[in-house]
């Protein structure tokens, strides 16, 4: 089958449980996966566009909401979310897949898609709620080769694909409840 559908539940934050669930049996190339509007008419939360994007864009990625209820800020946002997901489409869809927070453990859930050449990578990061001086936090990475030195696109920083493995990536300090990251690497 090309496409599953696996919850009607379309709120963001439930689908990182969701999402994270269905991946251990099907392939992320199945899994469809929307922004939906907010407040989300299952739970009544009011989580950000990014964040929801984010969540959807780690599948078959689509929008079922009003577009003209949108902002004009909303709007640019949405843009920007579908031409990313174009350009990484082919990596989350055939990459590998690799867990790195379970949502069933803790306050955070991140996942990482990496190329088969391991040339390039793409990891999100989800908080659910903001706490209170909070450390920053350390995100061991998976799938990358060693030996690479990986570009993160949004900054130019370069670091060492074992830096990202073994030592860990240092997540931006994220405001709010509901936050995510997306953050792409290039070897």
């Amino acid at each position: 089958m090309p496409q599953t559908w696996t919850s009607d539940n379309t709120d963001a934050v439930e689908r990182l449980k969701i999402q994270y669930g269905i991946s251990l049996v099907y392939p992320i190339s199945t899994i469809g996966a929307h922004v939906s509007a907010v407040p989300n008419h299952q739970v009544d939360r009011i989580t950000p566009l990014a964040t929801r994007g984010h969540v959807a864009m780690s599948g078959n990625f689509g929008y079922e909401l009003d577009l003209t209820k949108l902002t004009d800020e909303e709007k640019e946002l949405v843009r920007f979310q579908v031409d990313h997901y174009k350009r990484h489409r082919s990596l989350v869809q055939k990459g590998d897949f690799y867990r790195l927070l379970s949502p069933f453990e803790g306050n955070s859930t991140s996942w990482m898609f990496v190329s088969e050449d391991r040339k390039e990578a793409l990891v999100f990061y989800f908080r659910v709620l903001a706490e209170a001086n909070m450390p920053s936090a350390k995100l061991k990475l998976q799938g990358l080769d060693p030996n690479y030195v990986y570009k993160l696109t949004e900054t130019s920083e370069r670091i060492g694909g074992d830096r990202l493995m073994f030592a860990g990536l240092s997540i931006p300090s994220l405001k709010g409840d509901y936050a995510s990251i997306c953050i792409h690497l290039e070897a």
